[in-house]
């Protein structure tokens, strides 16, 4: 990838975390929609009676999202449209400090991009979904969800390192596994905090329902930040430590 200029790399990012964001909160608010009667409530824009069918529905287009992208993109920028990725990388000493912040921009933009658009083609009805934005469900703590996020990212982070990051793993099955990684997390989940696993994908709703007026959810976003980015940067060492990937370095 080195050879490809890091304005074409930030690029990539950008379109693959607006594709991201735009399909998989997408069907978030599509879900909510559907849901006769449903309303959001204050403070909590996920717990409106979805059911574990509709989970599995989010989920496959999270997935597929993710799959698609890397895919599309991987042999370009990586396809980490994720900044816990992308500082997982870069603390391991894949990937230079400067790209990563260009990296984490692209990502954060591309994300309020889709929610934008999400809202031009729905208007106030999307907004009054929640745009899909990631929360707490009741009777889960802060810290609870914090874990719970670290944990899910863990399994993502791990399933990144082994099929995408070690050369030594059996090439084109990388897309497939870290889609279904990522559609098996929010089945499990979901119903717990929303399944970011990302803080572009929760940056993007949280901020356009802020300038549109919506539901502000600012208060949670440490969790999706401290939960995501810990629990990549662990599953990065550990893999490493295992798989003795530095060692073959």
């Amino acid at each position: 990838m080195s050879e490809i200029s890091l304005l074409k790399r930030a690029t990539a990012e950008l379109i693959g975390t607006f594709v991201l964001v735009f399909l998989g909160t997408g069907s978030v608010v599509t879900t909510v929609l559907l849901i006769e009667g449903a309303s959001p409530i204050p403070g909590n824009t996920f717990n409106v009676g979805i059911d574990i069918a509709s989970w599995f529905a989010i989920g496959i287009a999270f997935g597929i999202a993710v799959l698609a992208m890397i895919y599309a993109f991987g042999h370009i920028s990586g396809t980490h449209i994720n900044p816990a990725v992308s500082i997982a990388l870069w603390a391991t000493g894949r990937f230079p400090a400067m790209d990563m912040l260009v990296y984490i921009v692209a990502q954060l933009i591309g994300a309020s991009l889709a929610s934008f658009t999400i809202v031009a083609i729905l208007g106030s009805r999307a907004v009054a979904t929640g745009l899909g934005a990631t929360a707490m469900f009741e009777g889960v703590t802060y810290g609870q969800a914090i874990v719970c996020e670290a944990v899910a990212t863990f399994f993502l982070m791990l399933a990144i390192m082994g099929t995408a990051v070690d050369k030594r793993s059996p090439a084109g099955f990388a897309g497939l596994i870290i889609g279904l990684v990522v559609t098996a997390d929010i089945i499990v989940v979901g119903n717990i905090t929303g399944s970011s696993l990302n803080p572009a994908r929760t940056f993007g709703p949280y901020l356009v329902e802020t300038i549109m007026g919506g539901v502000n959810l600012w208060w949670q976003f440490p969790i999706y930040l401290i939960g995501p980015i810990l629990g990549a940067i662990v599953a990065a060492f550990v893999y490493d430590y295992v798989a003795g990937v530095k060692d073959l370095d």
